[in-house]
């Protein structure tokens, strides 16, 4: 039986965890403390983690989802992403996310429902202090996708 707990204190315990999804610290720092965390918890083990920021305007943005890799390809993200969308679903208009254009994390979010936004161009290079690399392909541009949480 897996339960999803928010995680009030200590968050950088989990830094370890959140470092598989955004691999540098001073990027995680700038949202990590304004953030609702939460935590997938299989047999009283930590399996995965997301940080939820409220960035005005009705929007939240998933800033960061992480899973063990001993526990990936399992549905616990596609698990911590639902719950995620429940628990902003009549706070919020839209829950947004931004990744690299990656052939792990692009097709994820859109089986989880997300649909294409933007871009920001340049993003990964222009903000980490090391090239990244997800699948073989050089990230650069942050691309962002988005749910509507309200009824049209």
């Amino acid at each position: 039986m897996t339960e999803i707990v928010m995680i009030t204190d200590n968050k950088r315990k989990y830094m370890e965890l959140l470092l598989l999804a955004d691999e540098q610290a001073e990027m995680i720092e700038k949202y990590l403390d304004r953030g609702e965390m939460f935590a997938l918890i299989k047999d009283r083990e930590v399996c995965a983690v997301c940080v939820l920021t409220d960035e005005g305007g009705g929007v939240c943005e998933l800033q960061n989802i992480a899973v063990k890799p001993e526990f990936q390809r399992r549905g616990y993200g596609r698990q911590l992403i639902g719950f995620a969308v429940e628990h902003c679903r009549g706070r919020y208009e839209r829950f947004i996310v931004g990744t690299g254009e990656s052939p792990l994390t692009v097709p994820f979010y859109e089986n989880c429902g997300f649909v294409y936004a933007h871009r920001v161009r340049g993003f990964f290079t222009e903000n980490y202090d090391h090239p990244i690399y997800e699948a073989g392909v050089l990230l650069t541009d942050k691309v962002y996708f988005e749910m509507k949480l309200t009824e049209v």
